[in-house]
């Protein structure tokens, strides 16, 4: 078990980096340049989404926005690059593509989120009702394939206090079991499936997908 006792003050930026740091999740360089870069705000209270979105800055997760994007067909590569760069690109992702289903939009369309992981063929079932806005559950999943198979740490769903019928954007951590349950013990953190992610029963209404996620074998055709 990780042994750290944080002082039990508000949570603000200052606090978080000393979580991740004492739990090894950052180096002490990095927590001191993101709290340098925060200074004018880094001792002010937070609220448990911001605390969230917090662990991005410090590099340990990566937020889907719910907020429109520019395009499906491209934001999702984006979003891979983002989490392949925490996960310490470790793992090839190549050929991104959206694959569109039949029938219009407005009603939900059923596509086909599609890349090659260190060339073995991935595909993500995705609903969209807009070109311009990521489907959170295909995001997360596809996230989910961006660490590396030996690697001790996993990307999980970060779930915190919400607002009623409030747009948040979705968190994914990489972590090891055992920093999963420090951030819960000392940010208030919870991850309802240690073994991957699911929602809550409140929105944001994602659902779990991991099940629906194919790997296919090297050679199998795929985006061209």
């Amino acid at each position: 078990m990780i042994a750290f006792m944080p002082d039990t003050s508000s949570t603000t930026y200052a606090r978080v980096g000393a979580v991740l740091h004492g739990i090894g999740m950052i180096s002490e360089e990095r927590m001191r340049g993101v709290l340098e870069e925060a200074a004018p705000y880094a001792h002010e209270e937070l609220d448990h989404y911001e605390a969230a979105c917090a662990l991005e800055e410090f590099g340990v997760a990566v937020s889907v926005h719910a907020d429109d994007i520019d395009s499906v067909h491209h934001d999702y590569a984006s979003l891979l690059d983002d989490a392949l760069r925490v996960a310490g690109n470790k793992v090839a992702v190549t050929d991104v593509r959206l694959v569109e289903g039949e029938g219009p939009l407005e009603s939900g369309r059923f596509d086909t989120l599609e890349f090659r992981r260190n060339g073995r063929l991935v595909s993500v079932p995705a609903e969209h009702f807009a070109d311009d806005y990521y489907d959170q559950g295909a995001a997360c999943d596809a996230i989910a394939e961006t660490a590396a198979d030996d690697d001790p740490r996993a990307w999980h769903w970060v779930e915190f206090e919400h607002r009623p019928h409030a747009g948040y954007d979705s968190i994914m951590v990489l972590a090891t079991q055992e920093q999963l349950k420090a951030l819960h013990e000392h940010l208030g953190f919870t991850f309802p499936d240690s073994d991957g992610w699911q929602a809550p029963a409140d929105p944001p209404a994602v659902r779990r997908a991991w099940g629906d996620v194919q790997r296919n074998a090297p050679g199998a055709p795929g985006p061209r």
